[in-house]
């Protein structure tokens, strides 16, 4: 047999379908999809890393084509970073960059300092980085991307290598020191959806280059659903019991009766409860289901 053209170039592939998002100033706005969604490549373009062939992207007002002046005004963090120098200690990695970000020399010792302490690797600055965890490395990346305190962030996966205390720990970093204090807007691409919970502001859902939703966690979670759920505890319930309700479930627990109940959007719950407590049902308890975000996702 012969194989003709073994190396030729694969077709090309459209990553992104006229994304159109924007991110408020001071927000953690996150950017979930599956993998091969376009969520790297949107980052990339943000980051000057790679051009759009159409379109405009905008940081702070300002075409990622004029990189010289996208650049300053924000800072990378991706997942698997490979671009320290292994034999290197965090502290001497931390001076390399900041020459090449252009931080004032009289101003990187400081800053340097600063930065360890904010990412609680101070104590671990004079060891190689070739001894770092995972978590360490990654938290060495963040305070790398802060170096020329830029007021965005673009994040790639930051938690994705991490274990869940060095995960945890992460995060509250971003959300309490990033964003709270330092009033960060951050861009944090994951497909961690407890990640996108604890974390995001907004989301944006991403699906084979085309944004197929936008909106807080709430309206994410509720999209395309035009009903609520209820779960009762009741004493006394009867199947024969009926409302302004659709039933969901039923099972016994502990002598009572949990009931799912689902209403229609214009449905209300003290209807439900006066209707069962008239047909001699006893309510223990209610709480409200919300929406599971993995659904609405899939």
């Amino acid at each position: 047999e012969l194989v003709t053209k073994p190396f030729s170039a694969p077709g090309r592939v459209r990553a992104l379908r006229g994304v159109d998002l924007h991110v408020k100033t001071g927000e953690i706005f996150g950017l979930l999809g599956p993998n091969g969604a376009g969520k790297t490549t949107l980052v990339k373009i943000l980051s000057c890393l790679i051009l759009p062939d159409h379109g405009r992207a905008l940081i702070g007002g300002e075409d990622v084509r004029h990189e010289n002046k996208v650049k300053p005004r924000l800072g990378l963090v991706h997942s698997d970073e490979r671009s320290f120098y292994w034999r290197l200690s965090g502290r001497e990695n931390l001076r390399f960059f900041a020459r090449l970000y252009d931080v004032p020399g009289k101003r990187i010792d400081s800053r340097i300092d600063e930065l360890l302490h904010k990412v609680d690797l101070a104590e671990a600055a004079p060891w190689r980085f070739a001894d770092y965890s995972s978590g360490m490395k990654q938290r060495l990346a963040i305070a790398r991307a802060l170096l020329h305190d830029p007021p965005v962030l673009l994040m790639d996966e930051p938690t994705r290598s991490l274990d869940p205390s060095a995960s945890l720990a992460l995060r509250a970093l971003i959300k309490d020191e990033l964003k709270g204090r330092d009033g960060k807007t951050i861009l944090l691409a994951t497909h961690n959806l407890r990640e996108a919970e604890v974390l995001c502001d907004r989301v944006a859902i991403l699906v084979s280059g085309t944004v197929r939703q936008v909106g807080t966690i709430d309206e994410v979670r509720r999209w395309g659903i035009d009903e609520h759920q209820f779960r009762l505890e009741v004493a006394n319930w009867r199947d024969e019991i009926a409302g302004p309700f659709r039933i969901v479930s039923t099972e016994r627990v502990n002598g009572h009766r949990r009931v799912v109940v689902a209403l229609d959007g214009k449905g209300c719950l003290d209807d439900v409860l006066k209707s069962v407590m008239a047909q001699g049902g006893s309510i223990h308890a209610c709480d409200r289901i919300e929406p599971d975000l993995e659904e609405a996702f899939a």
